[in-house]
């Protein structure tokens, strides 16, 4: 058996028993639920303000307009666009989380607090990019560009506490029996 640096053995079982498909599976029904919690929050704290609950969604839809034009496709935005881009990539991190999770042996989840940590920074780190095509592709000012960035950090945080929980408590869940 093979000896982990804390000799604990265990480690080492539980991360070769642990499967691909579970990864993939566990990753998209915590993309799949994160996603769903942030837009429940989200569209509830945009009514709350007196804006349109799907101003992010529209906005998402836009900027997929816009990037696809410049590409040369041209594509209908707004909010239908939004919904299916955003229930997309959500999904979609959610299962790149999962199989890292289970390929990257350093990674190894024992605590929820682990698992949620790790998710937080994943999202909050890969959300970048695709964030900062919306304030460029909308010529968005200063001011919104900042409300969008703090608005989506709020948000993409819940979904990583989400991401995160699912992830390792289902991770955990297939930890094998300790014999002694």
């Amino acid at each position: 058996m093979d000896i982990t640096l804390q000799g604990n053995m265990q480690v080492r079982e539980h991360i070769t028993k642990v499967t691909l498909a579970r990864g993939i599976g566990l990753g998209l029904m915590g993309g799949l639920a994160g996603t769903l919690v942030m837009d429940f929050v989200l569209m509830g704290a945009l009514s709350a303000v007196g804006l349109p609950a799907l101003t992010c969604f529209s906005m998402v839809g836009n900027t997929v307009e816009r990037l696809f034009a410049n590409l040369g496709i041209y594509i209908s935005g707004g909010v239908l666009m939004g919904i299916a881009a955003h229930y997309l990539v959500g999904p979609l991190f959610g299962v790149i989380f999962g199989v890292i999770m289970v390929k990257v042996d350093a990674l190894h989840v024992d605590t929820l607090k682990k698992g949620i940590v790790l998710a937080v920074l994943y999202v909050e780190i890969m959300s970048q990019p695709i964030l900062a095509t919306t304030p460029i592709l909308l010529k968005m000012m200063a001011k919104d560009t900042l409300l969008w960035f703090g608005a989506s950090f709020v948000m993409h945080f819940m979904y990583g506490v989400v991401l995160g929980a699912i992830v390792s408590v289902g991770l955990r869940l297939t930890k094998p029996a300790i014999h002694s």
